[in-house]
């Protein structure tokens, strides 16, 4: 039997443009984008109130910038006015994009909503139980935070479940910002039992329990490095005190980002056959969501000539969009990259009295010379001892069958070079 439940979100940016798009979308993929962060947001209020939590708990950047849009605000207020009608706490902390000193409207926050001031404080979640949950956060000043705040967490007591709200980089997230920047061992030291974090957008559980120190992530992907399910963690903390978490997912449309192998189609419609079983398979993995992705054609095989067409990319992208960005939920590919390259048949470029034939006869003898492979160490030894290029390198020259390996590949991307610019000539 639980004491507490609460769902922790953070991230929301609520009002945030997609960004990294390079083609112009349809009207109703266009729509989607710009809601969907609002959607989001609706998918955790709903969750809240459909599992009957205590709290919702958000730890820093509601906002997507200081000069929050009005538009944001008021969706922000009308969803914490759903939980506090149906007596759902709701604690806030601000972060580097939603900073205290930024501008915002007038607004009337409900009863029951916590939003932390510039430095720690504590506030029971059960107003007539103090002692059996408490959150203690702080919100930004403003956008640019470098100091280590832990130790404020520390001076307060260890009495009941204490829940700190934080938004910080713990760990050296190099992705991310260095705001607030502090250890895992910083938070450890602590009397705090759950560290609800916010700021690095994908969700990462640092540390289980003892204390748990907990990212959930952005409840929605903004942008194609932000791929995959987005959402919060639902958290029950069972009468020993241990928080036991689940994801949710949140997100209203995910970013993918896939590659496909040419090298065994034989023809454009067994191509398009593949892509469009793959954007079958990824629309029944997103779990009703809709689908931004992102394509590379990749490998060598029989349709590189016509793949590396000028037009060809362009009709591609156009045949999967008109299929499946009408669809609901929808797919639409905003990027459709082509980076193959010819197939090559050894047998038959060995057989050639040029140049192409004489690399691939001469790499035919060393492969079998013992003689040969000896002086191509000594040739290679030259360059791993370039203190310049060195460092790139393994430590040890290649030998046996690792120096094979890579005569092969150097072999195969020769040849494919030397026979594109044939076809391009």
């Amino acid at each position: 039997m639980s004491t507490l439940r609460f769902v922790h979100a953070a991230d929301l940016h609520l009002d945030s443009p997609f960004t990294g798009l390079r083609a112009i979308a349809p009207d109703n993929v266009t729509m989607a984008l710009r809601q969907a962060t609002f959607d989001a947001y609706d998918n955790i209020i709903r969750l809240c109130m459909a599992e009957r939590v205590d709290a919702l708990l958000i730890a820093g950047d509601v906002y997507d910038g200081a000069d929050r849009s009005l538009r944001a605000q008021l969706k922000f207020a009308e969803g914490l006015k759903q939980l506090a009608e149906a007596g759902i706490r709701s604690f806030i902390c601000h972060g580097n994009h939603d900073p205290l000193d930024g501008w915002e409207a007038q607004l009337d926050l409900p009863p029951g909503c916590i939003r932390f001031e510039a430095k720690v404080e504590g506030v029971p979640v059960f107003a007539e139980e103090p002692e059996r949950a408490m959150v203690y956060g702080m919100s930004y000043p403003r956008r640019v935070m470098n100091r280590n705040v832990t130790p404020d967490f520390r001076k307060w007591p260890a009495e009941g479940f204490n829940i700190g709200l934080l938004h910080a980089n713990v760990g050296g997230n190099p992705h991310h910002d260095a705001y607030g920047a502090c250890s895992v061992a910083d938070l450890e030291d602590s009397p705090m039992h759950y560290w609800a974090l916010g700021h690095i957008h994908t969700r990462e559980i640092l540390r289980a329990e003892g204390p748990a120190i907990v990212y959930p992530g952005n409840p929605q992907g903004r942008h194609p490095n932000e791929l995959g399910a987005r959402g919060v963690y639902l958290v029950e903390v069972d009468r020993a005190g241990t928080p036991h978490l689940e994801f949710r997912a949140m997100d209203v449309i995910r970013w993918e980002s896939l590659a496909l192998d040419i090298a065994h189609l034989e023809s454009e419609q067994e191509l398009l056959d593949a892509i469009s079983q793959m954007a079958d398979s990824i629309l029944v993995k997103a779990d009703g969501r809709s689908v931004v992705l992102r394509l590379v054609l990749g490998g060598r095989g029989k349709l590189h000539r016509w793949l590396r067409r000028p037009e060809t990319a362009i009709d591609l992208l156009e045949q999967v969009n008109e299929e499946y960005a009408d669809q609901d939920p929808w797919l639409w590919c905003e990027r459709l990259r082509v980076d193959t390259a010819s197939p090559v048949d050894r047998e038959q470029v060995v057989q050639r009295e040029d140049f192409v034939g004489d690399l691939a006869k001469i790499v035919a003898e060393v492969r079998t010379s013992a003689q040969m492979q000896l002086e191509l160490q000594e040739a290679l030894q030259e360059l791993y001892g370039a203190r310049r290029i060195r460092r790139h390198l393994k430590d040890q020259l290649p030998d046996g069958e690792e120096l094979l390996q890579i005569l092969s590949l150097a072999e195969e991307e020769c040849l494919a070079a030397l026979m594109d610019d044939e076809e391009e000539a």
